[in-house]
């Protein structure tokens, strides 16, 4: 059961861990394959169904970031991945919550939508307008396409 106020896959149950900043921190993937990156239709809940978000969900207590994203990949699109640099940044997606995002390599399987998600897309540096991002993904979306393709990219994240 999704909590319909946070997006990327996450169920709030309780409180979660202090990761440093005060908040429960919700790790994404920029995933990179070809040199296209990975956007994630939601499926649910009603108000975020239709919006695209970068893939990944919440740390859980005790878990390091790099290695609840490796099990979110696994989770949600039912592939190996390996996380690479954190892209500089911290964005709020409610009160309590942050989302970090890491890029990460494709290491096996392909993606599938097997959680939380009903169609996957792999978008070229320029087709990242081409979807409607989560408005909480659009700035990290934006920071991610400026470190991973090196270039500022339409209107709509930038």
């Amino acid at each position: 059961m999704t909590d319909s106020t946070i997006p990327h896959g996450t169920a709030h149950h309780g409180t979660g861990p202090d990761h440093g900043s005060g908040a429960v921190v919700v790790v994404a993937a920029a995933l990179l394959d070809r040199g296209r990156l990975l956007a994630a239709r939601r499926s649910a809940p009603a108000d975020l169904a239709g919006r695209w978000e970068l893939p990944g969900g919440k740390v859980e207590p005790g878990e390091r970031p790099e290695d609840a994203l490796v099990r979110e990949l696994r989770e949600e699109l039912g592939v190996e991945a390996e996380p690479g640099e954190r892209i500089p940044g911290e964005w709020p997606l409610k009160p309590g919550y942050v989302l970090r995002v890491w890029s990460a390599r494709l290491l096996s399987g392909d993606p599938l939508p097997l959680e939380d998600h009903d169609e996957l897309r792999w978008l070229a540096p320029g087709e990242l307008d081409a979807v409607d991002w989560l408005d909480q993904d659009r700035p990290a979306v934006a920071e991610a396409a400026r470190r991973l393709f090196g270039a500022p990219f339409g209107g709509a994240l930038g």
